[in-house]
């Protein structure tokens, strides 16, 4: 089944006090094309995420955010220093001596001074736990995307397979039309042979080249066997379970080469209303394909 290239996933896992969410949000594109947004234990394991990433998709601009929390059991990762709170200490009461102040140096007054705190950088086994649960956070947020990106792709398969369908109807149609309009078109044919050979200055390449164009212009049965065919192959495609956005995508334009090719040989104003039709059904099926993997 096709997927869409449009969807969101999240994922989340926590150990050792340390808690990783991962967020996907996925748009259509060309190419697969990944941005990462990562906290700073994390930003030596980029191209990782990308490669675990890659493994499961193949087109789509995808935007993955990964947030680091810690627990509330968590003791808090930071220190202070004492050196810095003696000296801070020293010079207040210092202070105090001279301005005359008798208040007592109160603890947050030393508070006041942020370079006493230093925050504890993770260790290797922090980093380690960090790393195992950004994979886990950032797989269960490839799955929900996938899930959804498969959901969309279901509902787009059977719009799509519904226009299709009309297409075929309408193609049906007028393939019943063109051969109701043969003896109409056979007898013009012959009055136009018939006006070139009674012409004293004929030209007998020209002539040639005349009724070629006119015995191509009666028939559009070429065209209307390639459009099925088309069809044929763009149902397989839709079938296959494999990424087919782009082959999907290539027989839009060769149908629609098709029905411009019948719209204009047909001559008839009933068969160039109904290649209209025809090729809006199949402009709203170009559109969905953009959007399919």
């Amino acid at each position: 089944m096709i997927a869409s290239m449009t969807g969101f996933g999240r994922g989340e896992s926590s150990d050792g006090g340390y808690v990783v969410t991962a967020e996907i949000k996925s748009l259509n594109s060309r190419y697969l094309d990944i941005s990462l947004k990562l906290p700073p234990s994390l930003q030596e394991k980029e191209f990782e995420l990308k490669s675990l990433v890659q493994n499961s998709m193949s087109r789509g601009k995808l935007l993955i955010n990964l947030n680091l929390e810690m627990t509330e059991t968590e003791l808090p990762r930071i220190r202070y220093r004492p050196e810095l709170v003696k000296s801070y200490s020293k010079m207040l009461d210092e202070i105090r001596f001279h301005a005359g102040i008798s208040q007592p140096l109160m603890l947050k007054d030393l508070l006041s001074f942020q370079d006493i705190w230093v925050s504890k950088e993770a260790d290797a086994t922090d980093l380690e736990v960090i790393w195992s649960c950004a994979q886990k956070a950032v797989k269960e947020a490839v799955a929900q995307l996938q899930e959804m990106r498969q959901k969309e792709g279901n509902e787009l398969m059977t719009d799509l397979l519904k226009q299709l369908d009309d297409i075929d109807q309408l193609i049906v149609k007028v393939q019943k039309l063109a051969e109701q309009r043969i003896p109409e078109l056979r007898d013009r044919f012959r009055a136009r042979v018939d006006r070139l050979m009674n012409d004293k200055t004929r030209d007998d390449a020209r002539i040639e080249m005349e009724i070629v164009l006119l015995a191509d212009k009666m028939d559009v049965n070429e065209e209307i066997v390639r459009m099925q065919s088309h069809g044929k192959f763009f149902r397989e495609a839709l079938r296959s379970g494999d990424p087919v956005g782009r082959r999907l995508n290539f027989l839009c334009q060769e149908m629609n080469r098709e029905l411009n090719t019948i719209g204009s040989k047909a001559s008839d104003s009933e068969i160039a209303q109904d290649m209209v039709v025809a090729k809006e059904k199949l402009e709203q099926i170009r559109e969905q394909v953009q959007n399919i993997e």
